[in-house]
């Protein structure tokens, strides 16, 4: 997991691969006020972004989830929302296994999580070995847009 801000990018990106680094300046360098709800591709299914816009939740409704294909950069356009998150282990109970139909697995809860807060600026990358909770609520819920950029493994 890395969680970073997006000011701080020029300063960083030399320490991460091309591929992060591109996805980071998509981010950077797109006006995301601007785009539409559903899927933008930057390189087809290698790397592309998923904007959603959704109320945020209590954090005992979310569910920990992780994918195996496709490494998540979270980044909200607007709003704010906590991210639990944790290593994935023996000890994390499969609920419900979509691995193959929408590379997405639930669990039934995550040992030692712990929050992050997104908002405007910060941005999260999460890869398989990270489980994580989105989509939960800071103080109260409310509407955020997200983008959520999604890169192959295989691009790695």
């Amino acid at each position: 997991m890395i969680y970073g801000q997006l000011k701080n990018l020029e300063q960083e990106k030399s320490a991460f691969s091309p591929v992060l680094q591109k996805a980071l300046l998509y981010l950077k360098n797109t006006d995301l006020a601007k785009l539409t709800i559903g899927r933008h591709d930057i390189e087809g299914d290698t790397i592309f972004a998923l904007v959603s816009e959704y109320q945020t939740e209590p954090k005992q409704d979310r569910r920990p989830e992780a994918h195996q294909k496709y490494i998540d950069i979270q980044y909200l356009a607007s709003g704010e929302e906590i991210i639990g998150c944790s290593l994935l282990s023996d000890q994390c109970i499969v609920l419900q296994d979509e691995l193959k139909e929408k590379d997405l697995i639930f669990y039934k809860e995550i040992m030692e999580e712990t929050d992050m807060v997104l908002e405007p600026g910060t941005y999260a990358v999460l890869f398989p070995n990270d489980v994580h909770r989105p989509c939960c609520m800071r103080r109260t819920a409310q509407t955020v847009k997200k983008v959520v950029i999604k890169i192959a493994i295989s691009q790695l």
